[in-house]
């Protein structure tokens, strides 16, 4: 009876030792995810929707992963906190913002085994991809919305003289014509979008300077570009509608705005850790839209009259089925030469790398 009592304890021990170790070797098979971030977490734009970004990955992943972060990484300081990163064992890395992209590539050279992602950048490695959204199509509609309801005096608060900001501007103009065309509205097809440059991605007292002097310009309409919702904000308080950028800016003070557009990053980052997870990642260079989910538009204002609402999420229906018109042709710059001929649209490559204005934007992309 003894040695029969002793061979169940013993079997329990040996149950319980298993269980024990599968219990550790379910922990060590959690997945170290990090996230490199431009500014702080409160910015209350660029870097907020990352962060949001990384909340969605946890609640999707639970347990699966374990996800870390490090704000205000600027470019002098990229290298070293990635560097961190992979050499504390994180599986895969993300860098968030344009300057992070060649710290990054040299730090992927050093850990071949370290999956590395980069937001907005155009540069891949064997293990390194990159990733970013269509928002120009999120602006091409709110353009489209500002055109319908009539403004035709818009000025811009743009950020970086890159491609990114570019395309945003002049998607936003080409909504703008359209919306003004169709709602049969007066104005000068030359000039209806007026842009000033901050030449950072954010700079909050600048931001509230720029938005202020394109209201005293008498402009009609503020069209936030920048991380932070100051010069959405500051439209507000001087009694100008603005278009927010980003976030819903509506959450953030600027109750005067007609429409956000904003980033959705989190399904992005789901999407990559699977591929992590199930060993089928490889390095791409994703842009995805309206139909992948990674970008959306607010509610409207209330200002915001029924029909053009309707027409915008029409508009909004037709790019989520893969149907993208907003940069159409034809189209022409500012000199007014046509660079995109009629009936065709265009490429990825050509948005991507996009260094001119198109007709309707008033000023200058700096050297």
């Amino acid at each position: 009876m003894g040695k029969k009592i002793l061979t169940i304890v013993l079997m329990s021990l040996l149950v319980m030792s298993f269980m024990v170790s599968d219990g550790f070797a379910q922990q060590k098979k959690k997945m170290k995810v990090a996230f490199a971030l431009l500014s702080t977490i409160h910015d209350l734009g660029w870097t907020t929707a990352h962060y949001q970004g990384i909340e969605f990955l946890k609640k999707e992943m639970g347990d699966q992963i374990i996800a870390d972060y490090t704000e205000n990484v600027l470019a002098a300081d990229t290298e070293r906190v990635i560097r961190n990163y992979a050499k504390n064992g994180y599986e895969v890395i993300f860098g968030t913002t344009f300057e992070h992209m060649d710290p990054m590539l040299m730090v992927a050279k050093d850990f071949p085994n370290t999956i590395f992602e980069h937001c907005s950048g155009y540069k891949t490695a064997k293990n390194m991809g990159n990733y970013f959204a269509r928002m120009e199509q999120a602006e091409y509609l709110a353009g489209y919305m500002s055109g319908l309801m009539g403004f035709k005096n818009v000025g811009t608060v743009a950020t970086q003289p890159i491609p990114e900001p570019i395309r945003g501007v002049n998607a936003f103009t080409l909504g703008l014509l359209r919306g003004l065309k169709e709602g049969n509205h007066k104005h000068d097809p030359k000039k209806v979008n007026t842009v000033v440059w901050l030449k950072k991605w954010l700079d909050p007292i600048n931001e509230v300077v720029l938005a202020e002097t394109l209201i005293n310009q008498k402009h009609d309409l503020i069209r936030q570009m920048a991380d932070t919702p100051d010069s959405a904000r500051t439209a507000c308080y001087k009694k100008v509608p603005a278009i927010g950028y980003g976030m819903d800016v509506k959450l953030y003070g600027a109750d005067c705005a007609l429409i956000s557009t904003v980033w959705n990053w989190g399904p992005y980052y789901v999407d990559a850790i699977k591929r992590a997870m199930n060993k089928t990642w490889k390095p791409q260079e994703i842009y995805w839209g309206f139909k992948e989910n990674l970008i959306a538009v607010s509610a409207f204002h209330s200002s915001v009259p029924q029909k053009v609402q309707e027409k915008v999420m029409a508009e909004l229906k037709k790019m989520k089925e893969g149907k993208d018109d907003s940069f159409l042709g034809p189209i022409k710059d500012q000199q007014g030469k046509v660079v995109i001929p009629a009936g065709q649209r265009a490429t990825d490559k050509e948005l991507l790398t996009m260094k001119f204005f198109t007709e309707g934007v008033v000023g200058k992309i700096p050297e």
